[in-house]
């Protein structure tokens, strides 16, 4: 087992943007790789990894088997597979699987300043070169001090050292991204222009790596570059030019860039300008590095077996850990010989095949010859002892087709397969299914007998029991979203719901459908030290600008000061405010008719001690668990429960809500607040971290009037650029709403992400998918979709994926009007942009959209988008030009900003 620790602090970004792991609280890391061989089918293992699912044609999706008939070239096997491959057989699977995994890559960061040959000689100038040769998205987080400066050591600099695309934040720094000056370039980096009539004494940086959300400093501190000689021996180690580290910074912005043990200056000294130095520091960080594994099946029609294929772009020595199975028990097996080359039994019960590399040395390629009457091949791969990679914690296992599903040849020696037709698809589709969900019946089926049998029920303990009834859970919910995703109803229900005329009907999840969420602070709320008095306010505000439900801030005492990193569950005395204050602040929303979420962190808890091997992982306070309650799977926490049913945020212990003790004291809390503060709903912070089923057991139980969910992954990009297709990811937010029963909506980030880029490129074609119909969820599941542009995490001082500047109101003019629950941010809504929103509220209100609302998309063009909700308003966003079609209404015009128009049916 090897181990790489990391001090003292890493902060990481939970967010992705495209393509990045993410994370946001700070913690001490230690990173542990280690593959732990318990059995053949059992692995602990440091890389995980999400299939990504397809939709299929016909717009069904199951998560392993994709039966489908195509023809296909001659694939390329070994000797003991060639008579098996003909020039025309059955793919009858194939799928390709990302993979990821984190390493250390190190590189150096380099700080130049010298005479500037921009400037006319005369003047003087100096230029600043900050650069670093790691791969990245990179940010100059900066400030200056001056030559009479005695207090703050941060301040903004003069504008004319400002370079381009600087941003400046608050009152007291700037923010400068880092570039490449070509295509070829190793190092990004930016250049500075210093003044040198400027009173400019030093200038103060840290680095900050928007990939992730780390922040790299010198030696524990900001960076220091001197500008004048007196401050050369200034003190801390800090300074450019002395010998010393490289460290992260664990926490800039709650820091705000300040050093109040610098030294100040004295102005009797004699200062001089610095005339120039080069100075280069190591720096490393972990990297995300992504690759894939593609699996295809072919039916050989020929001899009836079956020929597997694997390809992969991963580097160096690949091997394959493989076994078969011959029912659902998947029980690993070692298949009859003939073996691939280079195959070794591992222990009697696993195969280990080298691949061997492609011809154009891209990666590594296998076949396996695997006979008719096998039903799944399994496999893990191996990088090395300390690197396995898995499927989601668990061995990938690749269901096999049933000889009766493939038809039989006619004649000997057949090759030539009919055409395809679309009912023919919709066949295969149903055999896959039936295959599928075959299993899953089987396995209930199997788990129900054993429960049940009286000679083991007596022998079989209570915990046991339990434990197979939360599998015949996981299973219905697996078979009940393979279910929702062949007959997709939730497509449905806008056409049900506009011709319904009584009164709206308050369901868990939606409220009436008629909500308009208002998220009640942002990143900075909580230096305040007093934000519900401070929101308490503005309810009169809030309220009659149209807002019919608010968020507020985690309440709990938490590690870190804005609430995500909970302690003492009871324990409601926040930086926020006390516990008198909140639910005072609660009772003065309801007297105006706003309903109140409380954001809830279930998914990790901060313990108050450590166990024997000094990790943090028990707990104190009121629930005082043990390491039982904490994921055995997380190699931080040495939690002692069983394996995580979701994906681990590394920060804190994460909680094993499969413990029956777990869920019961959560419950109750959960009720507790419900009753004692008056929390109306949830706002439920990374619900990726557990399964969907036991949001579904604590909804069921705390009865909230409106639930959302946070679950957050990246879009698809192919090349650095946003697929048109983002079926698949705004599919893994409806499985995830399926696992809760459709109990929570969550927050439409395809949607979020698709008008990211839209507006960025003025791309608006972007805003229809392949069927015309809006491209996020709330396209597919509308009145579960909770539409947002930003939120403290993506913007307020945070940033980590901003929405295109000035062109926020483009965004609200799409949600707003659009079904969905649309969300405002606080940031925006307290903003020269108040009238503007509360004008489209305003309009939406008056229409009655609501967020089982029909959509017509009308156009979708480079540079317009529009569309027409409920035959009431017509909306387009873009520069282009558009006109609501005349007809049997006339158009009016109520709402008209930069790049966006609203019209009213009469």
């Amino acid at each position: 087992m090897s181990a790489v620790s990391v001090e003292p602090f890493l902060r990481y970004s939970r967010f992705e943007k495209p393509g990045y792991a993410r994370s946001r609280r700070k913690a001490a890391i230690t990173v542990t790789t280690a593959a732990l061989i318990k059995s053949p089918s059992s692995f602990n293992c440091c890389c995980s990894l999400i299939p990504r699912r397809k939709l299929l044609s016909n717009a069904s999706y199951f998560p392993f088997l994709d039966l489908h008939r195509v023809k296909t070239h001659t694939a390329r096997a070994s000797s003991t597979d060639t008579a098996l491959v003909e020039s025309t057989n059955d793919v009858v699977f194939k799928e390709t699987f990302p993979l990821s995994r984190t390493e250390m890559t190190e590189g150096k960061i380099f700080v130049r300043l010298d005479q500037s040959k921009a400037k006319e000689k005369e003047d003087q100038w100096q230029q600043l070169t900050v650069g670093c040769s790691l791969p990245g998205k990179w940010i100059l987080h900066w400030g200056v001090s001056y030559v009479d400066d005695t207090g703050s050591e941060w301040d903004q600099p003069p504008e004319n050292m400002r370079p381009p695309g600087s941003i400046p934040v608050k009152d007291y720094a700037i923010e400068t991204p880092l570039k490449k000056a070509s295509e070829g370039d190793k190092f990004h980096q930016v250049k500075i222009g210093i003044d040198p009539k400027s009173p400019v004494a030093a200038l103060n940086f840290v680095l900050k790596d928007e990939e992730t959300g780390v922040w790299y400093q010198h030696k524990g501190r900001d960076f220091k570059v001197p500008l004048v000689d007196c401050l050369l021996d200034s003190g801390g180690g800090n300074v450019i030019g002395a010998k010393g580290g490289f460290s992260m910074w664990p926490d800039a912005l709650a820091s705000e860039g300040k050093d109040s043990s610098s030294r100040s200056k004295d102005p009797k000294q004699e200062t001089r300008k610095v005339e120039g130095f080069y100075e280069e520091l190591p720096i490393a960080k972990f990297a995300v590095i992504e690759n894939s594994v593609t699996v295809s099946v072919i039916k050989c029609l020929k001899t009836a077996k079956n020929l597997l294929y694997l390809v992969t772009d991963l580097p160096g020595e690949v091997v394959v850990h493989w076994g078969v199975c011959r029912d659902d028990a998947k029980k690993w097996e070692i298949p009859a010989a003939p073996h691939p080359p280079e195959t070794t039994v591992f222990k009697n019960k696993a195969l280990r095949t080298v691949l061997q590399a492609k011809e154009d040395g891209n990666g590594r390629s296998g076949s396996f010859t695997l006979d008719e009457d096998l039903v799944g091949f399994l496999f893990v791969l191996k990088l090395n002892d300390s690197t396995w990679l898995n499927c989601m914690g668990n061995d990938f296992y690749i269901a096999l087709p049933i000889s009766s599903s493939i038809p039989a040849l006619s004649g000997a020696g057949q090759s030539e397969v009919a055409p395809v037709s679309e009912n023919t698809v919709g066949a295969d589709q149903e055999v896959s299914h039936a295959i599928y969900t075959d299993g899953i019946i089987n396995e209930i089926r199997s788990l129900v007998s054993d429960f049940s049998s009286e000679k083991r029920q007596k022998t079989k303990t209570k915990e046991a029991q339990e434990s197979i009834l939360q599998e015949i859970e996981k299973l219905a919910a697996e078979a009940y979203s393979i279910f929702r995703s062949s007959i997709p109803t939730f497509l449905d229900e806008t056409a049900l719901e506009s011709e319904a005329t009584e009164a709206p009907k308050i369901c868990s999840g939606t409220g009436t459908g008629h909500e308009i969420l208002l998220q009640g602070f942002n990143w900075e709320s909580h230096k305040l030290g007093h934000w519900y008095m401070e929101l308490k306010q503005k309810i009169e505000e809030i309220s009659s600008l149209g807002f019919t439900v608010v968020w507020l801030p985690p309440p709990t005492e938490s590690v870190s000061p804005e609430g995500y990193m909970p302690k003492d569950l009871y324990n409601l005395n926040s930086r926020y405010g006390n516990i008198d204050e909140l639910k005072d602040l609660v009772k003065r929303f309801h007297g105006k008719g706003v309903k109140v979420l409380g954001d809830a962190v279930l998914n990790h808890r901060c313990a108050h001690y450590k166990n024997g091997n000094g990790v943090w992982n028990i707990f104190g306070g009121r629930l005082n668990w043990d390491d039982r309650a904490v994921v055995a799977d997380d190699p931080h926490f040495q939690g002692r429960g069983n394996k995580s049913s979701g994906d681990n945020f590394h920060a804190a212990p994460n909680i094993d809500h499969s413990q029956e003790f777990v869920r019961k004291d959560l419950k109750e809390w959960l009720l507790w607040l419900r009753k004692e503060i008056g929390y109306d709903g949830w706002r439920l912070d990374f619900v990726r971290g557990f399964w969907g089923g036991y949001v579904k057991d604590y909804l069921d139980a705390s009865e909230p009037y409106f639930a959302v969910g946070e679950y957050w992954d990246s879009l698809s990009y192919t090349y650095g650029e946003l697929d048109h297709d983002q079926d698949a990811h705004r599919q893994r937010i409806v499985d995830w709403i399926n696992a809760t029963s459709g109990t929570a909506g969550a927050f439409d980030v395809t949607t979020k992400g698709i008008l990211h880029t839209t507006l960025e490129r003025c791309e608006y074609w972007r805003l229809s998918d392949q069927k015309g119909k809006p491209p996020g969820v709330v396209g597919w599941w509308p009145s579960r979709a909770v539409t947002f542009i930003e939120n403290h995490d993506t913007g307020s001082t945070q940033g980590h994926w901003r929405f295109p500047s000035g062109k926020e109101m483009q965004g609200y003019a799409y949600i707003l009007t659009h079904p969905g629950t649309p969300a405002v941010f606080y940031d925006h809504i307290f903003s020269h942009y108040q009238s503007e929103i509360a004008a489209l509220i305003s309009l939406r209100n008056r229409n009655k959209i609501h967020c089982r609302s029909t959509v017509k998309i009308t156009k979708a063009e480079r540079d317009v988008y529009a569309a027409i909700i409920d035959e009431k308003v017509a909306v387009k966003i873009g520069p282009g030009h558009y006109e609501p079609p005349s007809g049997p209404y006339s158009w009016s015009s109520k709402i008209e900003g930069r790049n966006y128009k609203v019209w009213e049916a009469s």
